[in-house]
């Protein structure tokens, strides 16, 4: 046998995704190479393999070397939340932010199928898309006079250039039922988990995508979701503390407070540092953190400067900067949410989506002379949501838009945050996410003054100054 080294790849397009992963699962016991595994291998042989071993002995991590790319198309906004909580897994969605949303593209929903709801439903669907539709053209007016057409510049080029600046603005008005598309890549037991969750969804929809994501993939993975079912514990969970939840009195909305670190490890950022020297050292990681707390501030500071100098811009930090973590509870508009949760490697709760903390209501909506007409469609929508709320509390969000703030528990870790602070409190990002991540930001650094210089923050603006350049009203 040859030892010369050897990286190829196992091609998807020929051999079966089942049949990758026997042969990965193979190398533990078998000295044959990759490929002469695979060649040897036939579709029944390698679905008695995972029948045996993953199925029958628990093996799961085997499935993880089966990859699909799933495509799923006109799926409601509200079913995608579902859909990408997986964290394991890679997502591309339709984006607000740089495309237009036809005034039938929402979902209708099992739940409201008897004539009253139904009724109530569609007419407010119908409105806020009328009024989505019909505010896009006064706010590109509006955006057009501020950025005007360049010399020798096409009229598609300027539409390109300045469309996600008036439809950034417009999609405060879309419901939660607008369709969209998501493409995900996951693995064989990602997948797993993941229709388990959504066959326990308590909304319809998602039960129907769960049981059709199944069925799409079993020509590929057959045997690793052959027995995938409804998550028992998950429904009663649910069932339980929505119960219980009932005893809690309810707090009075925000009031300004809307962005808040409750907690976090206050020797979190010298747990850093003690990693890093247990890392590349040889003591224990008792006398590190000794040695990093016998520190000055001065110490520390040198030391967090040579922890991040020469990172660069597309570098991720040490892993070992994971251990500071910081707790937040917080307000945000429903399209800010949807940029956040792209950040699977935070840990998030959110509540449902209701329209019972306000809404946001962006300037160039105001500029625009658009303001009545927006909050007549927002007030209707509210107005909805509570008839509704009556026939199907969860089911009632579909016909909440972007516009409505909602509550979200968020803990992260000064790894990600370094990332989630730098990537989007960029200038290119959407304002709504701009203004709730310079806050994280700014709380994060009131706590820890060290952050100031490990936080790559838009210095060009702050929290303040984004909401008042861009909001007239977010709540």
């Amino acid at each position: 046998m040859s030892h010369n080294r050897r990286i190829y790849l196992l091609d998807p397009q020929v051999i079966p995704p089942e049949t990758i992963a026997v042969a990965f699962a193979k190398t533990s016991r078998s000295p044959a190479s990759f490929d002469e595994i695979a060649s040897e291998l036939t579709r029944e042989a390698s679905y008695e393999f995972h029948e045996k071993w993953v199925v029958g002995y628990g093996h799961s991590s085997v499935a993880e070397h089966a990859v699909l790319h799933i495509a799923l198309e006109n799926i409601s906004r509200l079913a995608i939340e579902s859909v990408e909580s997986n964290r394991l897994a890679s997502y591309t969605e339709k984006s607000t932010r740089y495309q237009k949303w036809d005034p039938s593209q929402y979902h209708t929903p099992d739940e409201f199928s008897s004539a009253s709801p139904a009724k109530i439903y569609q007419s407010t669907c119908q409105m806020l898309f009328d009024t989505y539709k019909n505010t896009l053209e006064p706010v590109k007016t509006i955006i057009a006079e501020e950025m005007p057409r360049k010399k020798g510049e096409s009229e598609a080029s300027w539409d390109r250039r300045i469309r996600s600046e008036y439809v950034d603005v417009c999609r405060f008005l879309l419901p939660a039922s607008s369709l969209a598309n998501v493409g995900i890549t996951i693995n064989a037991r990602a997948l797993e988990h993941a229709i388990r969750k959504m066959l326990s969804h308590s909304l319809l929809e998602v039960q129907q995508i769960g049981n059709e994501v199944k069925l799409a993939a079993q020509d590929s993975v057959p045997t690793l979701i052959k027995y995938v079912e409804r998550v028992p514990y998950l429904i009663q969970v649910q069932d339980n503390f929505a119960r219980e939840s009932k005893k809690v009195v309810e707090e009075i909305p925000f009031e300004g407070d809307w962005c808040r670190l409750v907690d976090f490890d206050h020797n979190g950022l010298l747990k850093n540092l003690a990693a890093v020297l247990y890392r590349y050292g040889g003591t224990s990681f008792d006398t590190a953190l000794t040695y990093v707390r016998n520190c000055s501030q001065n110490e520390l500071e040198k030391l967090f400067e040579m922890l991040l100098e020469n990172l660069g811009e597309h570098d991720q930090p040490v892993r070992e900067m994971e251990y500071a973590n910081f707790l937040f509870d917080i307000v945000l508009d429903q399209g800010a949410y949807f940029e956040l949760k792209r950040h699977r490697m935070l840990t998030m709760t959110c509540q449902n989506l209701t329209t019972r903390l306000g809404y946001a209501i962006p300037r160039k909506i105001v500029e625009a002379g658009q303001e009545k007409s927006y909050r007549l469609a927002m007030d209707e929508a509210r107005k909805a949501y509570e008839t509704l709320y009556l026939y199907n509390p969860e089911a009632a969000s579909y016909v909440v838009p972007n516009g409505f703030n909602r509550r979200v528990l968020l803990n992260i870790n000064l790894r990600s945050a370094m990332h989630l602070v730098s990537l989007r409190s960029a200038s290119n990002a959407h304002f709504s996410i701009r203004r709730v991540v310079q806050k994280i930001a700014s709380e994060m650094i009131q706590a820890v003054p060290l952050l100031e210089n490990v936080l790559h923050r838009n210095q060009a603006e702050s929290w303040q100054s984004v909401q008042e350049k861009y909001f007239n009203q977010v709540s």
